[in-house]
């Protein structure tokens, strides 16, 4: 189902730099995903808490990393979800808006979706940048700052085996999320 899913959302082959002609695609740097309904987006805007923007409910720290992050599109007040940074994990892009929570940034980037599929396209945002800024910062900041937040879970491997909270869920719950028991039969059954 997975490998279903997946091939669904990607192209065989992608250019080298995302498609052009929408209308935010003059002057974008972004790369290309390969993804369907991929179109390079640099705009400028204010990085919001959509929590906030929804239910008014905000705290002044844009939830301090808690909530899911936007952009209200400065040329015409679109609320766009990120929910993407340039990271090959699909990590949120939260980390990398909360420095610049409730402030005016330009971005650039890719939306991505099918309107005529889907109506609910999101942005993954690759470069950001303060308006009063020259460089953009790439928007990678993910994996470092859970290095810096888990220093216990140094070792080898891709953080998401030595995650906390995933090694917890497994000691309560097994590999399979099916409790310890049936992983024991199944490892059992499958591996000796």
């Amino acid at each position: 189902m997975m490998r279903a899913l997946i091939a669904a959302a990607l192209h065989v082959a992608g250019p080298a730099t995302a498609q052009e002609g929408g209308p935010f695609s003059a002057n974008s740097e972004a790369r290309s995903w390969g993804l369907v309904g991929e179109e390079s987006a640099r705009f400028t805007a204010q990085v919001v808490d959509i929590l906030c923007e929804l239910t008014g409910d905000c705290p002044a720290d844009c939830g301090a990393g808690n909530r899911q992050l936007g952009l209200i599109r400065e040329v015409d007040n679109v609320l766009i979800p990120v929910n993407k940074n340039t990271q090959p994990a699909f990590n949120g892009a939260v980390t990398d808006l909360l420095p610049y929570c409730n402030e005016m940034v330009e971005v650039d980037g890719l939306m991505v979706g099918d309107d005529e599929v889907d109506p609910s396209r999101f942005y993954q945002v690759q470069l950001i940048r303060r308006l009063d800024e020259e460089e953009f910062s790439p928007t990678n900041r993910w994996t470092r700052v859970w290095a810096e937040e888990n220093p216990d879970a140094a070792g080898e491997g891709p953080w998401f085996r030595r995650e906390p909270r995933i090694q917890a869920l497994i000691a309560r719950d097994g590999y399979l999320g099916l409790g310890l028991e049936v992983d024991e039969a199944f490892i059992a059954d499958w591996f000796q």
